[in-house]
């Protein structure tokens, strides 16, 4: 049994034993979400996060943010992406974010065991190969998870288009404990 999937005592089919079975795991969800839409109700908040906000976390599937860090839907905005590291990208939805929508604060989330650790930046190198072309971005894979915390928060920090960077921390996520512990700047 996948503990990912959401279904009621009527469903007996997760995502992934649609998979399995031969099924598209895409319109296995989209059938959840039929089921979803009948018990929804619109929760009558707009896009500004609550708590005033951002969480940039990894996109992997182990990290539960909402519950880890106890949010509610409307609490936060949640950037997510591989490794969680700040890019050009993250820094367009954080500027979004504090600008348009009244964020102050911003936690930065990598995690234990991340597949960023085993990649490099041959990685790019390989799809050209495999394509014919190089893709335009940096594959920002790491080798200390630690390191590469205070370099994100380094990046939030001295980011011109952002107006909040008094409150930015980082974390790095246990995947076996579910503990969140700290990183500290260098300065």
């Amino acid at each position: 049994m996948s503990t990912s999937a959401h279904s009621s005592a009527t469903e007996s089919v997760t995502p992934t034993a649609a998979v399995r079975e031969g099924g598209q795991v895409t319109d296995r969800l989209v059938a959840l979400n039929a089921g979803y839409a009948k018990e929804f109700s619109d929760p009558g908040m707009d896009a500004r996060p609550v708590l005033q906000v951002a969480v940039v976390a990894c996109m992997d599937a182990r990290l539960d943010l909402h519950a880890a860090l106890g949010l509610e839907l409307g609490d936060c905005h949640t950037i997510r992406n591989a490794g969680g590291v700040v890019t050009d990208d993250v820094i367009r939805s954080l500027t979004i974010s504090q600008r348009a929508l009244g964020t102050r604060s911003v936690i930065l989330i990598h995690h234990t065991n991340c597949g960023l650790e085993s990649l490099t930046e041959d990685f790019r190198q390989e799809l050209e190969r495999e394509v014919g072309q190089r893709p335009v971005w940096a594959v920002e894979a790491y080798s200390d998870a630690d390191q590469d915390v205070r370099q994100s928060m380094q990046r939030v920090r001295t980011s011109p288009f952002l107006l909040h960077t008094d409150d930015v921390r980082g974390f790095v996520f246990d995947v076996t404990t579910g503990l969140l512990r700290e990183i500290h700047s260098d300065s």
